[in-house]
């Protein structure tokens, strides 16, 4: 991994973050492919819409088919036929948030599958091994993710496990697979800071923030954006996990993050809400019926230069599921295309002035 930071404005920063199977433009935004697809489109589809990495799943993948049907394969790149980088998150998030059930112990997490309730048992030398198995380009280590709320002693103890977990995982990660820490400390300002000191001092390729979007207000999410970024290496990538909504990208932009992903984009889409320029809209509303005009006439994807609002109203009323694959294509090229705009901003020391403006038209 080679990473530059090219062009500073503010705390923004625009970067090349160069691996082994393609080189990232900074700020990046990371479409979700949970179980190796990102859902209602194609590898193909992804490129036309400008993906330059994807991330997938250890927890899911592991689980289902298995890390072995992977590596038979020939890893995750061809086993879904996407040849650029993937990054792979620990699990951690999802032994979090998809086994109630869970015990945690100095070594890992013994947990049930959300699929069958079959018992399992995932630790920082398990999740390497997976990883490893898949073949992604850049690895998380493996975290227990803080619920959202919880006391500061439980916090404290959550992120020393953590941290105790970074160092085994660093241990146990093998080039050249890139390996990224991820700070806890949940909404305590103090802990966040203690968990950062920690792991940079382990050295790490990157460094991630998790443990936020997990149910805490959205203004103490920003708080945490707002002073985090500073604290991590400026001469590393800075990941935001799990967020977020076009405000939230901009905000952590601000603050001097790199890389983001969230699956509200297809979330979204599948649900019948599309991102434009000039706000959300709810393409099943009835005024759309007879609106024969482009979802966003400022866009450039697929969906805007070849569908009206009337047929994506009827795709949607009818459950057609070409319905779902436009609005997909279109709110991932949303996404994708506002990166390539901030990136231009930062290059021309305008961030600010653009941030504004577009909010402005957004909300």
């Amino acid at each position: 991994m080679d990473f530059r930071v090219l062009h500073t404005d503010g705390n923004a920063r625009t970067g090349r973050l160069a691996l082994a199977r393609g080189t990232l433009s900074t700020p990046v935004f990371m479409p979700v492919g949970t179980m190796g697809a990102v859902k209602a489109i194609s590898p193909h589809e992804l490129l036309d819409v400008g993906a330059e990495i994807i991330l997938c799943n250890t927890y899911h993948m592991y689980l289902r088919p298995g890390q072995e049907t992977v590596a038979e394969a020939g890893g995750l790149h061809k086993f879904i036929n996407w040849d650029r980088p993937i990054l792979t998150d620990s699990g951690g998030f999802q032994v979090y948030s998809l086994s109630p059930l869970r015990k945690i112990s100095e070594d890992g997490v013994t947990f049930r599958s959300h699929i069958d309730g079959s018992a399992h048992f995932i630790g920082p030398r398990e999740s390497m091994e997976i990883q490893r198995a898949l073949g992604s380009d850049i690895v998380m280590a493996f975290d227990e993710c803080t619920p959202y709320p919880s006391t500061y002693d439980y916090t404290l103890k959550s992120l020393e496990l953590t941290t105790r977990w970074a160092e085994i995982c660093l241990k146990n990660v093998e080039k050249p697979q890139t390996l990224f820490a991820i700070v806890q400390g949940g909404v305590f300002k103090d802990l966040r800071l203690q968990s950062a000191r920690q792991l940079k001092d382990m050295n790490f390729d990157g460094y991630a923030v998790g443990g936020v979007s997990v149910g805490e207000p959205k203004e103490i999410m920003h708080e945490i954006i707002g002073y985090m970024a500073a604290e991590l290496p400026s001469d590393k990538p800075r990941y935001l996990m799990g967020v977020g909504f076009p405000e939230d990208i901009l905000a952590a932009v601000e603050a001097g993050f790199d890389m983001f992903d969230c699956v509200i984009p297809t979330r979204t889409a599948r649900h019948g809400t599309l991102l434009t320029t000039h706000g959300r809209i709810i393409i099943g509303n009835s005024r759309f019926r007879r609106d024969h005009t482009p979802l966003d006439s400022d866009c450039g994807c697929y969906t805007c230069l070849n569908f009206t609002r009337s047929y994506l109203n009827h795709l949607y009323k009818a459950g057609e599921i070409l319905g779902i694959r436009l609005n997909t294509i279109h709110n991932l090229y949303f996404y994708l295309d506002l990166m390539k705009k901030i990136r231009a901003a930062i290059e021309q020391d305008r961030f600010s002035s653009f941030k504004m403006d577009w909010l402005s038209a957004y909300q």
